[in-house]
């Protein structure tokens, strides 16, 4: 019998969620659908393809066993302003774990994701950090179907009061933070300490490294697999399948290859970390934790 999950994971994109995801996927005790980022709530963000009903929401759950953890992830319910308040309707007693990192690097991590998924088509970062508040206002947007949101890079990492909102809604206890430094640097205890959270026993998975920054082999190709014009509104009922999921997973795997990123340019790094630093102590101060190497001019991991 279909029911409304027991936890879910948040966070800014290019947080680990996707990794967190699959980890936890792996669990004997924990049931994760096929689909990563249903995004059933948060009725304020913008829907590329429109919003599954709740039926189909639900089903994404009806193979769980009765004694398993239900989750989903969907990092964009961090980013809503609605989406706390109606999990609490839907799932009074959920837990929500909170995934977290250096603002800096989540934003260029995004830009360079939106570049590969055809969803960006301003190259320079620089130029797309300068055009958000024009993209805020619905100009300089690229064509097709796209989440607007997904560009306001600045916007995005607005954690103090996108963490605030959960912690407001649920509770202190009931909400779990993990920063992706910690993640990147022990996997293994920052997942036992999830594990401890969500209520199952120990457990270890394969940890193979999961989303790392790709880059496009055929563009043509990538635009097609991304936005399929002849399959458009076919979409939203497409992606009811695992078959579908499974076959666009291996397309975009096929069509890519896993490069470094090129690091920030260091005076555009510095004029970040500076603009980023009120954010960032008024997060330490909610975390009680030390996070000045956000804002230290250190490179941190292209992943």
């Amino acid at each position: 019998m279909s029911r409304m999950p027991d936890f879910f994971i948040v966070g800014a994109p290019k947080c680990g969620t996707t990794a967190l995801y699959g980890y936890l996927r792996q669990h004997p005790d924990i049931f994760m659908p096929f689909h990563k980022e249903p995004l059933f709530f948060g009725s304020d963000l913008t829907g590329r393809y429109g919003r599954m009903t709740e039926a189909d929401y639900l089903a994404l759950f009806r193979a769980a066993r009765p004694d398993q953890k239900v989750g989903e992830a969907s990092a964009w319910y961090l980013y809503s302003r609605t989406a706390a308040a109606e999990i609490k309707e839907a799932a009074p007693d959920a837990r929500i774990i909170v995934m977290l990192r250096n603002p800096v690097d989540v934003m260029h991590a995004q830009h360079s994701q939106l570049l590969f998924s055809e969803q960006e088509d301003i190259a320079s970062f620089e130029e797309a950090l300068e055009a958000e508040e024009e993209r805020v206002g619905g100009r300089r947007l690229p064509a097709g179907p796209i989440r607007v949101e997904n560009l306001f890079y600045r916007r995005m990492v607005r954690f103090s009061e996108q963490l605030g909102r959960y912690i407001d809604v649920f509770g202190r206890d009931r909400v779990h933070v993990i920063i992706h430094d910690d993640m990147r640097r022990d996997t293994a205890a920052e997942y036992r300490r999830t594990l401890a959270f969500l209520g199952v026993p120990d457990f270890v998975p394969d940890f193979t490294p999961l989303n790392e920054n790709k880059r496009v082999r055929r563009r043509w190709l990538q635009r097609l697999i991304w936005d399929p014009p002849l399959l458009r509104r076919l979409i939203p009922v497409l992606r009811r399948y695992p078959a579908v999921h499974a076959a666009r997973a291996r397309l975009l795997q096929m069509n890519s290859r896993p490069v470094q990123r090129q690091p920030l340019e260091p005076s555009l790094r510095r004029r970040l970390e500076r603009e980023m630093a009120p954010e960032v102590a008024r997060l330490e101060a909610m975390l009680r934790r030390d996070l000045r190497s956000w804002v230290g001019s250190t490179e941190q991991s292209p992943a």
